[in-house]
């Protein structure tokens, strides 16, 4: 055996048990980028579940004001969720489309997925409105607090994602598929189920359990 193959032997078998660990170089941005991208996405999470935890918290805390069985529409909150979970649907297909560089699929997926996405946000913006003018604002009661701070925040990221959605869309159409373009994409995609993941949660602990309330 050459000397090169020694020394390559070597730095490849440090401790000589007959294992050679190949090391195929760094990750590719794309893996880089959607590792960095999850860790923001599990802070976001551990947000939300103070939320979660402050909400279970102070649910029943309504200072002689009214409970969650009170207030929720059972009928808005199922088409809000439907919506969500559609959008979620539609969202997957853009990924697809983007990925095979189909343009008609991609624009529509995304259209689709922007339209379910302003209604869901109607709806809550209704929802929100029409308990602020009955006096059942959020300073009304630690609960109405809880149920604003923790529904509204999800509003709030749903709002930036529409953003982010549109600004996708122009991106496309300047830009193409180019790979930093594809790298967005599948952050929006990631960050867009997060927030149905997350609606889920929303969806049966504070509309399910407290319709119950």
């Amino acid at each position: 055996m050459s000397m090169t193959a020694t020394v390559g032997r070597a730095h490849a078998d440090p401790h000589h048990i007959g294992v050679i660990v190949e090391h195929p170089g760094p990750a590719s941005k794309r893996i880089v980028t959607a590792y960095g991208f999850w860790v923001f996405l599990l802070s976001d999470i551990v947000m939300f579940s103070c939320f979660f935890a402050a909400y279970a918290v102070l649910v029943s805390q309504t200072a002689d004001g009214p409970k969650g069985s009170e207030i929720f529409e059972q009928r808005n909150v199922a088409i809000e969720t439907v919506c969500l979970l559609l959008s979620s649907f539609t969202c997957g297909m853009a990924s697809i489309a983007a990925d095979v560089r189909n343009r008609l699929w991609f624009y529509l997926g995304m259209a689709v997925t922007c339209v379910l996405g302003l209604i869901f946000l109607a709806i809550e913006f209704r929802e929100f409105a029409d308990l602020v003018s009955r006096g059942y604002g959020p300073s009304r009661s630690a609960f109405l607090s809880a149920f604003f701070s923790l529904v509204g925040c999800h509003g709030l990221h749903v709002s930036a994602g529409v953003l982010w959605l549109l600004t996708m869309m122009a991106q496309v159409f300047a830009k193409g598929f180019r790979a930093d373009v594809l790298r967005r994409m599948m952050c929006f995609a990631l960050f867009w189920h997060a927030l149905d993941i997350i609606w889920v949660g929303v969806f049966s602990v504070v509309y399910l359990l407290g319709s119950g309330v």
